[in-house]
């Protein structure tokens, strides 16, 4: 029961480590959300929140964004993440791809992190366009699966293979706070990892 000592560097690890990672959160946004239908609505809110609270937890650099906010034709951010992050103002856009967004694109490379994990709403359009240009510039990147949704569970399905083929690795909400803890020996992270872990039902 003696974990290797010292630690793998957690900024060059192959894993995805709070020194190596960054999220990246696109349109969750009241309209965006009533129109999921591959996955139920409140079980993706949930799994959204979860992935927030643990991008915070471990202290993940976190790029925010919207569409159509400015411009009145869309609502803000929905207010369970916005408790999350209040720090952090949205990055407002009109380009339904947000790589095609200059101030996105400034905000994720000033993140200094090369693995991205992305939740994006819908999969086949907000997550995919964006995912897919982040792969061509040499970024790695990590869609949680559960924590996305399309408009039906085709299009989903259609968008996460697409960026699979593309290079995409795939991870689910509770993958990702188990790779980032580790070793239940990381005491200082321990107590919130057990509350987000086990305060959605079923985990």
């Amino acid at each position: 029961m003696t974990s290797f000592s010292p630690l793998r560097d957690p900024a060059t690890d192959h894993l995805l480590t709070p020194q190596n990672a960054a999220l990246v959160i696109i349109d969750f946004q009241p309209v965006q959300v009533s129109s999921i239908q591959s996955i139920e609505k409140r079980t993706l809110v949930a799994n959204i929140i979860a992935v927030a609270r643990t991008a915070k937890l471990y202290g993940l650099p976190t790029v925010l964004s919207t569409v159509n906010v400015a411009t009145g034709r869309n609502q803000p951010i929905i207010h369970q993440l916005a408790e999350v992050f209040p720090e952090i103002a949205p990055i407002d856009r009109t380009s339904i791809n947000a790589w095609e967004d200059a101030d996105f694109v400034a905000a994720v490379r000033a993140t200094g992190r090369k693995k991205l994990i992305f939740a994006a709403l819908w999969t086949e359009v907000c997550l995919v366009h964006p995912a897919l240009d982040a792969l061509s510039e040499g970024f790695e990147v990590y869609p949680v699966v559960d924590a996305v949704g399309g408009t039906s569970r085709l299009a989903h399905d259609a968008g996460l293979q697409r960026l699979i083929q593309a290079g995409a690795k795939p991870t689910s909400w509770v993958q990702l706070i188990c790779e980032l803890q580790r070793d239940w020996n990381r005491a200082e992270t321990l107590p919130g990892f057990s509350e987000i872990l086990f305060a959605v039902e079923g985990h």
